[in-house]
C-alpha cells in the first residue's frame, strides 16, 4: 500500500482509497499549494496578505487549511479527464472526480515535486507537479501512453476549475493571443479606501497550454451539463463547446485528440496561476512554458528545497525513524522558518518557535528573527500577540485578543540557538524598537523578563487573560482576575534560562535576580497548585481550580506536569507521582493526549476548548505541540524510554493498520491526532492533515540534543545519547558550527558512564572542544549497558 524508495527521498501510495485524504505540500516565498493523493488542491498566495487563484464553487470565508479538512466534488482540485473514442469508456487522473476503478495507482510524494502514475483502460497516464522558487505558478506536466498491443484513439481533457471567484465581477474566456483559459475577477469590497489597496491585487487566473488544444470550454455548467462532474455532458460531444462564461461560474478545461500507436505517449504542459494583467501573463509564459523551462524550473527548486536539508543522518534500528528524520522532518522545520506559515502577521509564539528550527538549517534567519521579534516589544517590556513582517500588516484574528505567553518564547528559544551559534555576539545588537526606543537585545529580554515577573496575582500566579499558549482557554482571566498553572511554570522555567545567559554575560547580580524571582514562582505553584499528583492547569477569574483530581473532564493536563519538570518545580518524589499519572490518564496507541477526559460541553469558566469536539484539536487530542514538550522535558530527567515512545508516535506507521487509521504518509508531523481514544476509538488517531505546527521545530530538536544528545555549549559540542533501552547502537552525521562529526555510538559492558574516543585517544569529558570549520571529527561512543 504505502512504500518509500531506497534514498528516501520518496513515499509512493498505491491506493486511492486506503489513505483518501493523505496528501503532500510544496512551498516557495510567495505561496503553499497542498494536493491530496485523489486531485484535491488547497492553494494560497501572497499578495502581501493571502489570496487564492482557485476558489470553492460558492463564496468562501476568509480561510485556508481547515482540520480534516472535508473534499466534496466541486471542490477545487487538478484533475484530467480521459475518454476511450472507440468505446466512450471514461476515467480521470488522479482518481476524483470520475473515481473509476484503476488498474494501477500511484501518488508519488517527493521533496520538490508531486506526480502521480494511473493506468486504466490500457492507458497510462502521469501527472507531475512542480513549482519554482520564487514566482506563484504551478507548473503541470501531463503524460499519456497507450499500454496495449493496437492503436489507440483518445481525447485528454484537463480540468482546472477556477472557481466562485467573485460576486461582484467574474469572467473567463480562451484567449487565443495568450493559448490559454484566462479568468477576470474584481474582489469585493465596500469602502472606498479599499479600492485603492484592491487595486494592483491579481484577479486574473490562467491556464496555460503549451500545445494548442482541439476545443476548450470557459464556463463550469456548460462543462459539467447534467451529468455531474463524475460524467460531465461535455464529454459526451465529439468537442467541448468552447463556451465562455460571462458572470458565471468560470472553469479551465480543453480537450486535445491523440492517436497513439503502442507505447506511444503524447506529454502537455500546461501553467495554472495568478496574474495582475496580460503583461504578466504572457512573461510567464515566455519565460516557463516549455520542455527546457520546466526543467530549469524543476532543477532549481530543487536546489532551494536543499537548503534545508538539516545538519543531522541517523542510523538506527528503525528505518522508519531514520527516513523521517533524514528527509522529511528538516524539510518540515525548513518551510515554518522560510515562510512563517505564509502570514503576514504570525503569532509570536509561532514566529520564535518556528524560527528556533533554523537554528539547525540556517541560523541566519533564526538570528534575524530575534531582531525582528524584539524591535517590536511593548513600551512595558512584554512582547505583541503577533509580529507583523511586511509594511502595511495588521494584527488580525486571533492576535487581537489577549494572551501573556509570548515573553516566555523569548529564552526558551534563545537556548536553542545559542547553544547551536555560540553567538552570544547577538546580545550586544542595538535594536531600535516600533516606538522609537533603543536597547541591546540583552535589554530587551531583561525587560521581557521583568514583565513576566509583574504580571502575576498576589499569590505569585501569572495571569492568563483570555489565553495562554493554549488559545483557547480564552475565558479562565477575561474579568482579569485568572491565572495560568502552565504559564506560572513556564515563566519559572524562562526565568531560569535568562539567568543562565546572565551569568554568561558576566552580569552576576542580575543572574541572581532572575533565579530568585524563578523560585518564588515555582514556590507559588506548588503552594497553590499542587494536587498531590500532579499541578493543575489554573485557577479562573471565579477562585475555582481547575484540571485537578475532582473534575470529571479536563482532570489531568500534560502542560503544567512539563514545564514543572522544565522549570523545577516539580521535585523528584513530585516527578514519581506524576509520570505514572500521565501514563495512565493522557497514554494513547497514537500518542499523548493534552488532557483528559475531554470536555463534553460548554464549560463557561474555561472558555471555547471546552466547546470544539472531544478528542479534536485543543479538546483532549493528541495535541503534537503539547506532546513534544513533553518530549523535551523527559529528556532533561534522563526518561529516555518514555520520551522515545511519545515521539516515535508522532510519525505514521509503520504497520499499514496504523497508516490507514492516521490517513496520512509519514512525510510530515501534524498539528494533532484525534484523541478520546477511550470514547471514540474509531476516529482515534485521525491525522487533522494540518502541516503548519509549532511541533517540528521542537521535534528535531528532541532527536538533535535529546535522543542523540549532540547539544551545543559555548566551549563547543557535548556528547550525552540517549538511546531507548531497546537499542544498541546509533550511527550519526551531524553539522555543528561549520565541522562534521561523524559518530559511531555503542552500548558497552565495560563502562559505566559515557567514553568518547577521537583518534583512539579518550576524551577528558563527553565533551569535543576547539572545533575548526571545514573538518571532520570521527569520533566513537560508549555508553553504559
Amino acid at each position: 500500500m504505502l512504500r518509500s524508495t531506497e534514498d528516501g527521498d520518496r513515499y509512493e501510495l498505491a491506493s486511492p482509497t486506503a489513505l483518501p485524504k493523505a496528501g503532500a505540500f510544496l512551498w516557495n516565498q510567495k505561496m503553499m499549494i497542498q494536493m491530496t493523493c485523489r486531485g484535491y488542491a488547497t492553494a494560497q498566495f501572497m499578495q502581501p496578505e493571502p489570496s487564492k487563484y482557485a476558489h470553492a464553487p460558492n463564496l468562501e470565508a476568509k480561510t485556508f487549511m481547515q482540520p480534516e479538512q472535508n473534499y466534496y466534488a466541486h471542490h477545487p482540485g487538478r484533475f484530467v479527464y480521459v475518454k476511450d473514442e472507440e468505446t466512450g469508456q471514461l476515467f480521470s487522473a488522479p482518481y476524483e472526480p470520475v473515481r473509476a476503478p484503476l488498474d494501477r495507482f500511484v501518488f508519488s510524494v517527493g521533496k520538490s515535486d508531486i506526480s502521480w502514475t494511473v493506468e486504466n483502460l490500457g492507458i497510462r497516464v502521469e501527472m507531475t507537479l512542480v513549482i519554482p522558487t520564487h514566482d506563484v505558478i504551478e507548473l503541470w506536466t501531463v503524460k499519456v501512453t497507450n499500454l496495449t498491443a493496437r492503436p489507440r484513439r483518445v481525447s485528454v481533457y484537463p480540468y482546472f476549475p477556477f472557481g466562485y471567484m467573485s460576486w461582484m465581477n467574474q469572467e473567463a474566456e480562451w484567449r487565443p493571443d495568450l493559448g490559454g483559459v484566462v479568468s477576470n475577477s474584481i474582489t469585493p469590497y465596500q469602502k472606498a479606501t479599499d479600492y485603492f489597496k484592491n487595486k494592483f491585487l491579481k484577479d486574473k487566473s490562467y491556464f496555460l497550454c503549451e500545445t494548442p488544444p482541439a476545443s476548450w470550454e470557459a464556463m463550469q455548467q456548460a462543462f459539467e451539463g447534467e451529468g455531474g462532474l463524475h460524467a460531465p455532458s461535455s464529454l459526451l460531444q465529439p468537442e467541448l463547446g468552447r463556451s465562455e462564461a460571462r458572470y458565471e461560474t468560470p472553469v479551465a478545461a480543453v480537450q486535445y485528440r491523440a492517436e497513439l500507436e503502442t507505447d506511444e505517449h503524447q506529454e502537455y504542459r500546461f501553467l495554472f496561476g495568478p496574474a495582475l494583467d496580460d503583461a504578466e501573463i504572457r512573461a510567464v509564459r515566455d519565460k516557463y512554458l516549455s520542455k527546457e523551462g520546466f526543467d530549469q524550473t524543476a532543477r532549481e527548486y530543487a536546489e532551494y528545497i536543499v537548503k534545508g536539508k538539516g545538519c543531522l543522518q541517523i542510523e538506527t534500528p528503525d528505518k522508519h525513524v531514520d527516513n523521517f528524520v533524514n528527509n522529511w522532518l528538516p524539510r518540515q522545520c525548513y518551510y515554518h522558518g522560510d515562510v512563517n506559515r505564509l502570514t503576514t502577521d504570525p503569532q509570536t509564539r509561532n514566529y520564535l518557535q518556528d524560527n528556533m528550527g533554523m537554528s539547525y538549517i540556517k541560523p541566519e534567519v533564526a538570528r534575524k528573527a530575534f531582531l525582528t521579534a524584539v524591535a517590536q516589544q511593548e513600551k512595558n517590556g512584554a512582547m505583541p500577540d503577533g509580529i507583523l513582517l511586511t509594511e502595511g500588516a495588521e494584527l488580525k484574528y486571533i492576535n487581537q485578543i489577549p494572551h501573556t505567553d509570548h515573553c516566555i518564547w523569548l529564552p526558551v528559544t534563545l537556548e536553542a540557538y545559542l547553544s547551536e551559534t555560540g553567538d552570544y555576539d547577538l546580545l550586544k545588537q542595538q535594536v531600535k524598537g516600533m516606538h522609537g526606543d533603543t536597547y541591546t537585545v540583552f535589554e530587551r529580554f531583561s525587560r521581557a523578563m521583568d514583565w513576566l515577573l509583574s504580571a502575576r496575582d498576589e499569590r505569585g500566579l501569572s495571569y492568563i487573560a483570555q489565553g495562554d499558549w493554549c488559545d483557547p482557554l480564552n475565558m479562565v482571566g477575561y474579568k482579569g482576575k485568572g491565572v495560568s498553572g502552565w504559564q506560572t511554570v513556564a515563566t519559572a522555567f524562562a526565568l531560569k534560562l535568562w539567568a543562565d545567559v546572565c551569568e554568561h554575560e558576566g552580569k552576576v547580580d542580575l543572574a541572581a535576580h532572575y533565579r530568585a524571582g524563578a523560585k518564588v514562582v515555582n514556590d507559588a505553584a506548588n503552594a497553590q497548585l499542587w494536587d498531590g499528583d500532579w499541578f493543575a492547569r489554573g485557577i479562573t477569574d471565579d477562585n475555582v481550580t481547575f484540571g485537578i483530581k475532582k473534575d470529571s473532564e479536563g482532570r489531568i493536563w500534560l502542560n503544567p506536569q512539563t514545564w514543572s519538570i522544565l522549570s523545577g518545580a516539580a521535585t523528584t518524589e513530585q516527578m514519581a507521582r506524576m509520570l505514572p499519572q500521565v501514563d495512565s490518564q493522557l497514554s494513547t496507541p497514537y500518542g499523548i493526549v493534552m488532557f483528559a477526559p475531554p470536555y463534553s460541553g460548554m464549560r463557561e469558566d474555561v472558555g471555547r476548548v471546552t466547546q470544539k469536539y472531544p478528542g479534536s484539536a485543543e479538546n483532549g487530542s493528541v495535541y503534537n505541540h503539547a506532546a513534544i514538550f513533553y518530549v523535551h522535558s523527559l529528556y532533561s530527567i534522563g526518561e529516555a524510554d518514555r520520551a522515545y515512545d511519545v515521539l516515535r508516535k508522532m510519525i505514521p506507521g509503520p504497520s499499514e493498520e496504523d497508516y490507514i487509521q492516521r490517513g496520512q504518509l509519514p512525510v510530515y508531523i501534524p498539528n494533532y491526532y484525534r484523541g478520546a481514544y477511550q470514547k471514540y476509538p474509531r476516529t482515534a488517531g485521525r491525522s487533522s492533515q494540518l502541516f503548519n505546527t509549532g511541533t517540528v521545530s521542537w521535534a528535531y530538536r528532541c532527536f538533535i540534543e535529546g535522543l542523540c544528545g549532540l547539544r551545543g555549549d559555548a566551549q563547543g559540542l557535548r556528547i550525552q545519547p540517549q538511546l531507548p533501552s531497546s537499542w544498541d547502537a546509533i550511527k550519526i552525521t551531524r553539522l555543528f558550527r561549520g565541522a562534521t562529526f561523524v559518530l559511531d555510538i555503542r552500548r558497552s559492558s565495560d563502562v559505566k558512564e559515557i567514553v568518547v574516543k577521537h583518534k583512539g585517544q579518550v576524551l577528558p569529558e563527553a565533551r569535543f572542544t576547539n572545533i575548526q570549520p571545514g573538518a571532520t571529527y570521527e569520533l566513537s561512543v560508549s555508553i553504559p549497558k
